[in-house]
């Protein structure tokens, strides 16, 4: 009996759960570039306002301060983006978890804020 065929190449996470198709619009790179939350502030902006913003946020990105983003440059601004949008993430979590805010997660909290138990 033939078994499931497994891809053994390691993808890249994605950058966004929103699709990927600039013929539609920016909003995969949006989330990319600057974060899903981030990115959430930007789509309240004005064009002005983003502009601005998105000025202040190159200057961050040109590393070497030669007035150009590098490739490499742009890359490991997205990383940097999207590790911070995961750290967040880690730490909104845990103090989800952390029902008695004492700096521990016991199974029963656990339990509790993940399924729903009564301690």
């Amino acid at each position: 009996k033939p078994t499931e065929k497994k891809d053994r190449v390691h993808h890249e996470p994605q950058l966004s759960e929103k699709v990927h198709d600039d013929a539609q619009n920016f909003d995969y790179d949006h989330d990319a570039f600057l974060g899903a939350d981030e990115a959430k502030t930007f789509d309240q902006l004005t064009p002005e306002e983003s502009k601005e913003r998105l000025g202040k946020i190159v200057s961050k990105i040109d590393e070497d301060k030669d007035g150009f983003v590098t490739v490499e440059e742009l890359k490991d601004w997205i990383k940097f983006a999207q590790k911070r949008w995961i750290y967040e993430d880690v730490e909104r979590q845990w103090k989800g978890h952390d029902l008695n805010e004492d700096g521990l997660i016991s199974w029963e909290e656990y339990k509790n804020a993940t399924y729903g138990y009564i301690l």
